[in-house]
C-alpha cells in the first residue's frame, strides 16, 4: 500500500478494513466444524491486524434454520479459553473451557465476548473490529458457537445455550 493509500485509510477506518481482508492474509485463523448431529456446519474465521485491535471476519455455513417466519437465526459466538475442541459424549466440545475472560469480567465484557452470528439460510457471514483481545492473546485458544443467542446479561456467559460449533484459533503456516 502507498503512503498516500495509508494516509487515506486512516481518514476512512472501513477503506483499511476493506482493503485488509481483501488483500492481505489473516494473522491468524480458525476452521470451524460442527458437532455429530448438528448438521454439517462448517466455516473460517480470519483475524488481522489493524489499527491497535484485531478485525474479525467469520463466514459459518450449514446453521441450524427453521421454518418458523419469526425465527432469529441468531447464534453465540466467543472465544473460549480452552485449546482443544474435545469433549465428551454429553458436551462434545468441554475441553475448550469457558469464555476466554482473564480480568474476570462480568459478562458480556469478557476479552472472549464477540458479535453474534445472524444467520440466513443456515449461512452467516460478518466482519467487525475489536480491542478487547490482541493476536498474541487468542493464538491457541478456542472459538464456539452456540444454538442460542446471547442475552448480554445472563452470568457467567449470556444462557447461549449448547455448543454446536468450534475450531482452534491457528497461526497460519
Amino acid at each position: 500500500m502507498s503512503h498516500s493509500n495509508i494516509n487515506k485509510a486512516y481518514e476512512n477506518p472501513g477503506l483499511l478494513f476493506l482493503e485488509t481482508a481483501l488483500y492481505r492474509m489473516p494473522a491468524a485463523y480458525a476452521e470451524i466444524t460442527g458437532n455429530p448431529g448438528n448438521g454439517e456446519i462448517t466455516g473460517i474465521v480470519r483475524f488481522y491486524p489493524a489499527y491497535d485491535g484485531v478485525l474479525v471476519n467469520a463466514e459459518i455455513y450449514g446453521l441450524p434454520t427453521s421454518d418458523t417466519n419469526c425465527a432469529d437465526n441468531i447464534f453465540g459466538f466467543h472465544i473460549h479459553e480452552g485449546t482443544s475442541c474435545t469433549g465428551n459424549s454429553s458436551d462434545p466440545y468441554a475441553d475448550a473451557g469457558q469464555h476466554f475472560n482473564p480480568a474476570s469480567c462480568p459478562h458480556p465484557a469478557h476479552k472472549g465476548d464477540m458479535m453474534p452470528l445472524f444467520g440466513d439460510r443456515g449461512f452467516a457471514w460478518m466482519m467487525y473490529y475489536t480491542e478487547r483481545f490482541s493476536l498474541p492473546d487468542i493464538i491457541g485458544r478456542t472459538i464456539i458457537v452456540h444454538d442460542k443467542p446471547d442475552d448480554f446479561t445472563s452470568q457467567p456467559s449470556g444462557n447461549s445455550g449448547s455448543k454446536i460449533a468450534c475450531g482452534t484459533i491457528l497461526e497460519p503456516l
